[in-house]
């Protein structure tokens, strides 16, 4: 048990330190992670992502204490939340310390601009992979549709109408709970 736990704690460190983006851009290196090590199927690791995209806090914090939770229980929980923390608040402290000296700089400025298509890139990748693994029958039926028509309905109305996301968000459940 204790190897899996330290097992689980240099996963999420490696996640915690090497991914950029947050959020969703991170699932990748989680998943990968995962199937690398043998921890869950694709299919199990899907369920996981859909449960911790649905707690409230960041998705990549609450998809390591879930896996964590997952795999060893709740010392699993601790240790993977740690290790996917730990990284991002040393750096936030070192970087907070040195950032406000080269905020201005050139090369600054282009190496955070340079990341974002890596970033959105990585966020479709993870939308795709999630919206493949959570479906187990055909690519095309009813609920696809329904669900682009959702998404679709939701960005018309945000961008067009200025509508705010809290009501787009409860429209958009409240069309989910009556359609399927």
């Amino acid at each position: 048990m204790d190897n899996l736990l330290g097992e689980l704690f240099i996963a999420f460190v490696k996640i915690g330190l090497f991914s950029f983006g947050g959020g969703y851009a991170v699932i990748p290196s989680i998943q990968y992670q995962a199937n690398s090590l043998g921890w869950m199927s694709d299919s199990a690791f899907g369920k996981s992502i859909l449960i911790s995209g649905m707690a409230p806090g960041p998705i990549a914090t609450n998809s390591a204490t879930l896996i964590g939770y997952q795999i060893a229980g709740i010392n699993g929980a601790i240790v993977s939340t740690i290790g996917m923390i730990l990284p991002s608040f040393i750096l936030i402290i070192i970087v907070a310390l040195f950032f406000y000296k080269i905020r201005g700089k050139q090369w600054v400025k282009a190496t955070l601009y340079g990341l974002k298509p890596i970033i959105t890139v990585l966020i479709f990748y993870a939308a795709f992979h999630l919206f493949v693994l959570g479906k187990e029958g055909s690519m095309l039926n009813w609920t696809i549709g329904a669900t682009l028509v959702i998404v679709g309905l939701a960005v018309y109305g945000l961008l067009k109408y200025k509508l705010h996301p809290l009501w787009v968000i409860a429209g958009s459940g409240l069309a989910g709970i009556i359609l399927f």
